[in-house]
């Protein structure tokens, strides 16, 4: 009976304890003729805030099937950032992407749009179609 008990604990306590943000920043990635532009220099800058800020790995869901070239969302958990954190976490994805996108060929490439005021909540995101865990 014991091993029983002990045995749930353990799975309770796993699914728990397991990522679950419940704030998100949203990053729209959008075509114009010839497919999506490039995650890599959001992706670079996750992985530089996240070693330069010692914290985990993102919880990253993206939301595919948006449009016939390609087009898809990507949130981005935020919870387990401070608040001097979060400031500096969208100036800086702010300040990559207004880059990628200064840097696209304007008749060929997409855009990567992107609203640091606009925060989603995991409560918006129970509704939507097509989300799956994003894998860097």
């Amino acid at each position: 009976m014991k091993k029983i008990i002990l045995t749930t604990f353990l799975f309770c306590s796993a699914f728990f304890f397991s990522q679950k943000s419940m704030s998100y920043v949203r990053i729209s990635y959008g075509s114009i003729c010839c497919g999506t532009p490039s995650t890599k220099p959001v992706m670079d800058y996750l992985k530089k805030f996240e070693k330069n800020n010692q914290l985990k790995a993102f919880e990253i869901l993206k939301q595919g099937g948006l449009g016939r070239e390609g087009e898809f969302t990507l949130y981005i958990g935020t919870d387990k950032l401070g608040k001097k954190q979060k400031t500096a976490f969208r100036k800086g994805l702010q300040s990559v992407i207004t880059s990628q996108n200064r840097t696209r060929k304007q008749n060929s490439d997409g855009t990567v749009d992107f609203d640091p005021a606009v925060t989603v909540y995991k409560s918006d995101l129970a509704d939507i179609k097509n989300l799956t865990i994003y894998k860097k």
